[in-house]
């Protein structure tokens, strides 16, 4: 078996471009931007992310005491770009135990951000900040806040940055105490960084890969 895209909202097969569309074709949601198996934890794997990345690739940093950097993830192709880019952490959560964590940054419509929440839309929902923020990213002088978004068996907070959505998945829901004080974010893809990031074991919240 040889890994293959899915749909970045529910998983499914995706069809390849052909003669009559330049689009990957999920047959419950229509077009799409493809999900590729995801990448390792490792400055090879980062760097293969950013090379196609058309969205931020969020890291915090400096990352909180005990956490690694646990592997990558985009929604896209090498000719349109990666509209969603996630960012793999595992580490000890706040209250006991272990801790994971995914930041997510996609354009409107995409989708990947609702499916790491357990979310049936393609987005937070109606009315998801329409109560305080629980908290805020830091990234570049601004503030930008997050709202606690509903689901099931994860903590998932969820805001706009940059023109985009920003999501923060945490597993157990317990971990989300994590995000009580602000973190402040790096962009990957911004030039002249030199961070000595540390990598972690393949995080086991990344999606899976589809086979064929």
């Amino acid at each position: 078996m040889k890994t293959a895209p899915n749909c970045p909202r529910c998983g499914g097969p995706v069809h390849e471009p052909n003669a009559w569309t330049s689009a990957w074709r999920c047959e419950v949601h229509g077009e799409v931007y493809p999900l590729f198996p995801a990448y390792p934890p490792s400055r090879e794997g980062m760097e293969a992310l950013l090379r196609t990345a058309a969205v931020p690739v969020w890291l915090p940093w400096p990352l909180p005491a005990g956490w690694l950097v646990t592997g990558f993830a985009g929604a896209g192709d090498e000719r349109v770009g990666a509209r969603a880019c996630v960012v793999a952490l595992s580490g000890p959560n706040p209250v006991g135990g272990p801790g994971d964590l995914l930041v997510a940054a996609e354009e409107p419509g995409i989708g990947l951000g609702a499916r790491l929440a357990g979310l049936d839309g393609p987005d937070p929902g109606q009315d998801f900040a329409a109560r305080s923020p629980y908290t805020t990213f830091q990234y570049g002088g601004h503030e930008f806040p997050l709202w606690h978004v509903p689901a099931p068996d994860r903590a998932v907070f969820a805001g706009e940055a940059m023109g985009n959505w920003l999501w923060a998945v945490l597993w157990p829901d317990t971990a989300g105490t994590l995000l009580v004080e602000t973190l402040t974010l790096r962009d990957l893809r911004d030039p002249g960084q030199d961070l000595d990031v540390p990598f972690g074991a393949m995080s086991p919240r990344l999606p899976k890969a589809s086979e064929a």
